[in-house]
């Protein structure tokens, strides 16, 4: 089924936020032929550790982004301030609307309903109204997730899971201060996710709407 989405978007509320979430399915996908949109609505300027430059994540994102396969005229900067986006649900929706109309994606990826960080949720939130008749996946970032409902598995290759950690490997800037940021974790949650349907990789989603 993965086979029939060629224009794809990524909703990612942070800068590395959609490679952690489905990096190594953005590399299939391109894999197979689709074109693949990528919105990160914060660069986390606040969040930068101290000894790097404030805007380290635009580069970072780019580099990123770039191993996955994703043009960088298909990576769409936004700069809302991090842990504020509930008080900019309406215009962050008016954009989710404009990139509905721009690019007119067959498949979204979302963060889950269920994250507790308030950005992620804002988010996810509104995607739902913006893009309510199109089909709708929810990925996994398990240190938010209290709870993530395991509807759709994606089969990777040992190459896919490898192009995701080169991209993650991009945020130098974040990898000291994220212990969810190691290869350890990263390919052994590939692997169980792949074990539970009895094969080597998978990333998993939720189905928030899936139109045949």
């Amino acid at each position: 089924m993965i086979s029939k989405f060629k224009n794809v978007l990524v909703l990612a509320p942070h800068t590395d936020d959609g490679e952690f979430g489905c990096g190594g399915t953005i590399s299939r996908l391109i894999d197979q032929g689709a074109t693949v949109h990528y919105v990160a609505f914060s660069w986390c300027e606040e969040s930068v550790p101290q000894g790097f430059p404030k805007d380290i994540l635009k580069s970072e994102v780019k580099n990123a982004t770039s191993v996955l396969g994703i043009k960088p005229e298909n990576l769409h900067i936004l700069d809302y301030k991090v842990r504020y986006f509930t008080s900019k649900r309406q215009e962050i929706l008016e954009d989710l609307i404009l990139f509905r109309k721009k690019i007119n994606p067959d498949l979204i990826f979302i963060p889950s309903i269920n994250d507790v960080h308030q950005d992620h949720m804002t988010i996810a939130t509104e995607a739902v109204r913006a893009f309510k008749n199109r089909n709708i996946l929810s990925y996994e970032l398990p240190w938010n997730n209290f709870k993530f409902s395991m509807d759709y598995f994606f089969k990777l290759s040992e190459n896919q899971v490898l192009t995701k950690l080169n991209s993650l490997s991009q945020y130098k800037s974040q990898i000291a201060i994220r212990n969810y940021a190691s290869e350890d974790f990263i390919k052994g949650l590939a692997k169980v996710r792949g074990t539970q349907v009895g094969t080597e990789y998978c990333e998993v989603f939720e189905v928030v709407r899936i139109i045949s």
